[in-house]
């Protein structure tokens, strides 16, 4: 039971994992958030005055009770994520995705077991359906696409070959989300320069 720790919870992103509507009471969601810990153990207190070195605050990523039910997609328009490439992602053929929309958008849907092993440092292969142009839509899968957290706590999405294909280039704007029903993320490219271009 987490609620009499409830005041050292640290809310850093708002994440909840979807459950079928079959399973979930309405209004009622899990929500990852990070526990830390600031409190040493006795055996640790003990450790560190050993060591003669200070307690270092840790933290584990969990799950809690959320009242709000996750983000509806629209269906109409379900680019949850939007992003405006910079030369930095074109170099690296990654979509840089911030943090918040990270817990939000993508880790409320993933097990927190799947989630943890991100949030840890590891890479996470994932597969992404480029729907671009809706009659052929284009699947990128493999150990080059994965998703993985930087030093500054966002996150990227690496695909190579999506940015080559799409020849996506600084100014370009893309569209993205996760979809909970096939666990894949959805790509569209919504806005480039040669299309500005083409119709000016």
């Amino acid at each position: 039971n987490c609620l009499p720790n409830f005041q050292f919870l640290i809310v850093n992103g708002m994440a909840e994992r979807e459950c079928s509507v079959l399973l979930v009471k309405p209004l009622l969601s899990l929500k990852k958030t990070f526990f830390y810990n600031f409190f040493p153990s006795k055996e640790e207190e003990e450790a560190c005055k050993l060591k003669n070195t200070p307690y270092v605050v840790t933290q584990e990523l969990i799950e809690i009770r959320d009242i709000y039910p996750p983000p509806k997609i629209d269906l109409e328009n379900p680019w949850q994520i939007k992003i405006k490439i910079t030369s930095y992602e074109v170099e690296a053929g990654a979509l840089l995705i911030p943090y918040i929309e990270t817990f939000e958008y993508i880790l409320r849907y993933w097990t927190l077991d799947m989630a943890k092993i991100l949030v840890n440092g590891c890479r996470v292969c994932v597969q992404v359906w480029d729907v671009t142009t809706d009659n052929a839509p284009k699947k990128y899968e493999g150990e080059r696409v994965y998703l993985w957290k930087l030093c500054n706590d966002d996150y990227a999405l690496s695909c190579i070959e999506l940015f080559n294909n799409n020849r996506l280039s600084v100014g370009d704007e893309i569209g993205l989300f996760w979809d909970p029903r096939s666990s894949n993320f959805m790509f569209k490219l919504l806005y480039n320069q040669r299309m500005r271009l083409i119709h000016s």
